[in-house]
């Protein structure tokens, strides 16, 4: 893998936003734009001691990316308390994002030119960085009833927490909550 040498904008917000009336607000924030060589730390993505690369045997490409025309982002959480499976959470996060989605353009020829067959997904999961190599991507591709998935991408995110239990008879090992986030691009 090749780095190239970036910038970085670093945005910093003042503590207070200006108002111009009271009903609707209306925010006119003023800030300070600083450029670097070096990358931001971002609290979301790593902790201490703790690595923001990503894993390169999951990662095919970033997402979305421009081999597909993109009509709709749709997302979604999913966790497993019990069992401690990521993968199980992911496949959960995926049914979340696409579960209250009809998508009859594709059927009924909507898009000129563009059929049900020619429906491409893009997926891009966030899964806390020491469960990646335990994730199962082809189990997660498994959620989606029809369209291409053109790609995954599995990146630094989601969160381990206590569910506050540790139930044996589920299948815990432990009493961790696993957290996974998705984002699920549909185009042609």
């Amino acid at each position: 893998m090749m780095i190239s040498t970036s910038s970085f904008l670093t945005i910093k917000f003042p503590s207070s936003l200006q108002t111009t009336s009271k009903y609707p607000p209306r925010y006119l924030p003023q800030f300070t734009v600083f450029a670097s060589s070096t990358p931001p730390i971002s609290m979301a993505t790593a902790g201490a001691g703790e690595s923001t690369s990503r894993t390169s045997t999951t990662i095919q490409s970033a997402v979305p990316n421009s081999s597909i025309t993109l009509l709709f982002v749709e997302m979604g959480v999913g966790y497993d308390q019990h069992g401690q499976d990521v993968t199980k959470a992911a496949m959960k996060a995926c049914r979340d994002a696409i579960s209250s989605n009809s998508i009859p353009a594709f059927r009924r020829g909507s898009i000129p030119g563009v059929s049900f067959d020619r429906m491409k997904i893009q997926i891009k999961l966030g899964v806390p960085q020491s469960l990646q190599s335990s994730l199962d991507i082809e189990k997660v591709k498994s959620v989606f009833p029809y369209g291409k998935i053109e790609n995954v991408e599995v990146v630094d995110g989601g969160l381990i927490c206590s569910s506050g239990v540790h139930v044996e008879e589920m299948g815990d090992k432990d009493d961790n909550c696993y957290i996974v986030n998705a984002a699920v691009y549909v185009g042609y």
